[in-house]
């Protein structure tokens, strides 16, 4: 009979990302962001066919996508070989090329924030003359001129909603990924969402319901977030609906049906409701998956959300009021199916301190198991790891590597507490909450002490460094993907608009010198002793490529076994599916080379 080998590193990578999508007013038409052709670009579906085809060529990332109500074009915000300086272009509502429409020189941003109904009137966030706390202005498409509506002070400030008159407007400011206060600007006058500005929380998504009822998102005075009002009429701020455990993620308004639809999130996974702000009734609705990265709410109560599962790549569903689901994209694993893949355990285990810290468990198939674990700190740190798919994963597990992810502190879906204790704490209790995991695995015979793997990207990668260097008798061999070396020039070298929160983040590098020492991973370059793959994109804003190169320069200089390799068209992750393919079968050579 006929044989067929394991299946390819290629065959993982050639499932597809879908980053965003949007749908017409009329729901004829789906565009959605992908790599399907090896690049991102824009590809739509005519509802109710599902047949994929090229909307727009670009060849670049793109961060939002607008129909305009009246069918006579389509915004979207592009980038450069993974820059993050969006600009805004304008398209045919038929597709085709993009075309400038507000841009400017290669390091502005121009972020879209909201176009009017009647499609006259383009809101916009931009770096251009502000590049710390940006500016928000307003673009008349029918005359040409543009307008300065606010700017932004004290720390950086986004257009986050508009009334349907166009005469208030929701801004936040972000002094820290944790506190990020709102206010509402209305003719004259400006008040503040939550009664008090100066405790620490998040407020956003806010949503115009009428132009004088704002329903939005906050964790004020609370561990999760919930649905709170602002009357503009009373000016009175009111808690509406809490969902007890979980964070209330994202919500979408149907008008016609006075209906929220939310998005919840409780550690690894997500949940969906239906919260009538009539009645109060609350619907808990089936999902298809167990992460949901975006919802959209039609007019006729259609919903739409992009979303996967650890076994299930990025798919667009759709269904009516959160029932009976129909899948658009068929995006999946090349020759395999979701029985071919591994379906994670929730585990947990004690920390140095007693505390509970969960985790995702990825053991290898018996048929596969070549004995050897990676251990994955994820990124963020202010984020988590789910059940959602990454092709890396899947591809390592049908390898052989079984993968443990820890959700330590500082991750999201447990909490405001805990999310903020990585805060001015990089690198003592999440590192120690990562030694905690690593002795779990041993103590429960998952991996052995001569069989374990470090690969982490971004705060991942800065932590895979780090544990490195405090902790080398731990690891066979390390994979650093874009991570910061040293916080000393990781706090000077972020984009322009990030450095106002550093302080709350990070810390101050002159107040907190020996706390930025100790915590940098270059200080502990002697303990650096395994080999070693460093891998940059030459574009990434987040984490310049210096990081890298100043830990590659100072290691080889030791002697050290260093790989470095430099995605020259890449920013912070890997947009061409070549390059992503690239990528991670260098590192499967990596491991491989190193398990002996």
């Amino acid at each position: 009979m006929i044989q067929f080998p394991k299946p390819t590193v290629e065959q993982f990578f050639r499932t597809y990302a879908i980053t965003n999508f949007a749908v017409s007013q009329d729901e004829a038409r789906l565009v959605f962001n992908t790599n399907m052709n090896g690049k991102m670009n824009l590809w739509a579906m005519d509802l109710p066919e599902t047949f994929p085809y090229q909307f727009a060529q670009k060849d670049e990332s793109c961060s939002s996508i607008k129909f305009d109500a009246k069918g006579r074009f389509v915004l979207a915000g592009f980038d450069n070989d993974g820059d993050e300086n969006y600009q805004i272009y304008a398209l045919p509502y038929e597709g085709g090329l993009p075309q400038p429409l507000i841009t400017g020189d290669a390091d502005e941003k121009y972020f879209f924030a909201e176009l009017s109904e009647d499609g006259e009137h383009i809101y916009y966030c931009t770096s251009e003359n502000n590049p710390l706390y940006l500016n928000t202005r307003v673009r008349n498409l029918v005359d040409g001129t543009d307008e300065l509506l606010h700017e932004g002070e004290t720390a950086p400030t986004l257009l986050t909603a508009v009334s349907d008159d166009e005469t208030s407007f929701v801004y936040n400011q972000s002094f820290a990924n944790t506190y990020v206060p709102a206010f509402v600007k209305s003719g004259n006058e400006t008040y503040d969402l939550t009664p008090d500005r100066d405790v620490v929380h998040v407020a956003g998504n806010p949503i115009f319901t009428d132009n004088e009822t704002i329903y939005f998102i906050t964790d004020y005075k609370s561990e999760y977030a919930y649905v709170a009002k602002f009357d503009l009429k009373t000016k009175q701020f009111s808690s509406e609906l809490e969902i007890e455990g979980e964070s209330i993620q994202e919500m979408k308004w149907n008008k016609a049906h006075h209906a929220l639809y939310l998005v919840t999130e409780n550690g690894v996974t997500d949940g969906l409701y239906r919260y009538d702000v009539t009645t109060g009734d609350v619907a808990i609705l089936e999902k298809p998956i167990d992460v949901i990265n975006q919802i959209h709410v039609s007019k006729a109560d259609n919903v739409y959300i992009l979303g996967r599962s650890a076994t299930q790549p990025p798919n667009i569903y759709q269904s009516t009021s959160g029932a009976d689901w129909k899948q658009l994209t068929n995006n999946r694993v090349l020759g395999l199916t979701a029985s071919d893949m591994v379906e994670p355990e929730v585990v947990s285990y004690p920390s140095f301190d007693g505390m509970e810290i969960e985790a995702l468990l990825f053991k290898a198939k018996p048929e596969n198991d070549n004995g050897h674990t990676i251990f994955w700190p994820h990124g963020g740190p202010q984020a988590a790891e789910r059940k959602e798919f990454r092709s890396m994963f899947q591809c390592f597990l049908n390898r052989g590597y079984t993968i443990f992810a820890p959700n330590f502190r500082g991750s999201t879906g447990y909490g405001s507490s805990f999310v903020k204790l990585v805060e001015q704490d990089w690198g003592h209790g999440p590192r120690l909450d990562c030694v905690s995991g690593i002795e779990w695995l041993f103590d429960k015979g998952i991996t052995d002490r001569e069989k374990l793997f470090l690969v982490g990207g971004s705060y991942g990668g800065y932590m895979a460094l780090l544990l490195h260097g405090r902790h080398p008798e731990y690891f066979k061999a390390v994979i650093d993907i874009f991570g910061p070396s040293d916080l000393f020039t990781f706090e000077s070298s972020v984009p322009p608009h990030w450095k106002p929160i550093m302080q709350r983040w990070l810390g101050d590098p002159v107040a907190d010198k020996e706390r930025f020492i100790k915590d940098s991973p270059v200080t502990y370059l002697d303990g650096m002793v395994k080999p070693m793959l460093v891998i940059q994109g030459a574009k990434d804003p987040r984490v310049v490529k210096e990081e890298s190169d100043q830990i590659v320069a100072k290691l080889k200089d030791k002697g050290r076994d260093v790989e470095y390799l430099v995605l020259e068209d890449e920013g912070h992750g890997f947009s061409k599916k070549e390059n992503e393919i690239k990528v991670y079968q260098q590192m499967l050579d990596f491991l491989e080379q190193h398990q002996g």
